[in-house]
């Protein structure tokens, strides 16, 4: 218990470091939150700073999602060892905590990104084959609708039902990371949604306009 607490932890204290802003700040004090749509994550980085600046986002965002499941989780720290089970549970829990330190980072305020970037990360160091349906369905969203809020809420639905489709002796821990995570991402696209039905959230316009495009032959 003490270790799956620990890796929690440390989880979180590893999804603070949020790329926009550790990037923004080597890039001279820019705070993105001050800027565009005023969230920390790619899509305002790419929209505001360029694609430069949004690759490094993308590349600490992911991989800090990935270090949280892929190595940390499975770390064995110092002390007495611990179940089998709990080695299992501390994927879901290190998902769960890189998650919540993007969204809510104590370095930062407590004032993150929307987490679909790190999750992403941490999909891949858990269950990478669950990230190819994952990204499909994101990709498609984007094309067919133009929303890239919709289209992360999307995806993070279909890891949940893909994680419940899987099978193997890690399935429960693995369920409930991609459940929480799923409901994350709908609650930190509230504002997202809220748009979308007021008919003002902007869309991916040059993907979007290859779906419509391929619509009106």
């Amino acid at each position: 218990m003490t270790e799956l607490l620990v890796k929690a932890v440390l989880g979180y204290l590893l999804g603070s470091i949020v790329g926009s802003l550790l990037v923004g700040r080597l890039r001279g004090g820019i705070d993105i939150r001050r800027l565009g749509s005023g969230n920390a994550g790619g899509t305002n980085a790419l929209r505001t700073q360029g694609k430069a600046f949004a690759f490094w986002v993308l590349v600490i965002d992911i991989g800090k999602g990935w270090v949280a499941t892929g190595l940390l989780a499975p770390a064995h720290l110092p002390g007495p060892a611990a179940p089998p089970l709990w080695h299992a549970w501390s994927v879901a829990a290190c998902g769960i905590a890189v998650m919540l330190g993007h969204v809510y980072p104590l370095w930062h305020g407590l004032r993150g990104g929307k987490g679909v970037a790190t999750l992403v990360g941490a999909v891949l160091g858990a269950a990478p084959i669950l990230l190819a349906p994952m990204l499909a369905v994101w990709l498609l969203a984007v094309i067919a609708f133009g929303f890239v809020g919709l289209a992360s809420i999307l995806g993070g639905v279909t890891f949940a039902l893909a994680a419940a489709a899987s099978h193997g002796p890690a399935r429960a821990p693995l369920v409930t990371f991609a459940v929480v995570s799923a409901l994350l991402i709908a609650f930190t696209h509230r504002s997202n949604i809220s748009r979308m039905l007021a008919g003002t959230e902007p869309r991916a316009r040059r993907l979007w306009l290859l779906g419509a495009g391929r619509k009106r032959r």
